[in-house]
């Protein structure tokens, strides 16, 4: 398994921190707009983050949307989530909405964007994710969630060649 991961990393990771853009994802939560108010108060209050967080089992708060991150960092997020082949995950676009970008580093008692989330729990920004991309608890996190990396059937694929 290691060695799936490390050759996506060779594959794909280094592109994603140049800032090559691939096909676009899943955008259900994010394209447009941030988080909608609700009866909890604005969108960036305790309640409605918490709801934001558990509305899907990956959620992304980021800079833009997975078709067009509007920074670096979220777009390597971006990236290895597609080199893991997570197409269907709640993106929020926090720079729509500044309560939101604030709720959300609050939330977290995290000061930076992007933030990611699997099965409601904070798992960090860009850094921890590509760490967790490298030494392949990414793949094991996934397959709590019910997701199979396609970085293991690269490495199936790998082997019959």
């Amino acid at each position: 398994m290691r060695a799936a991961v490390r050759a996506g990393w060779r594959i794909g990771a280094a592109a994603a921190l140049r800032g090559r853009a691939g096909r676009p994802l899943s955008q259900a939560a994010g394209e447009g707009g941030g988080a909608e108010s609700g009866g909890g108060g604005g969108s960036g209050s305790r309640e409605a983050v918490e709801r934001l967080v558990r509305e899907h089992p990956v959620v992304v708060f980021m800079k833009g949307s997975p078709a067009q991150p509007l920074c670096g960092f979220s777009n390597a997020v971006v990236q290895i989530l597609r080199l893991h082949g997570v197409e269907d995950y709640r993106a929020h676009d926090v720079l729509q909405d500044p309560d939101l970008r604030q709720g959300i580093k609050n939330y977290s008692n995290w000061p930076t964007i992007p933030q990611v989330y699997l099965n409601g729990e904070f798992v960090g920004g860009c850094d921890i994710l590509l760490q967790m991309h490298q030494n392949g608890d990414l793949v094991e996190e996934l397959k709590k969630l019910g997701i199979r990396s396609a970085l293991l059937d690269a490495e199936k694929d790998q082997e019959k060649k």
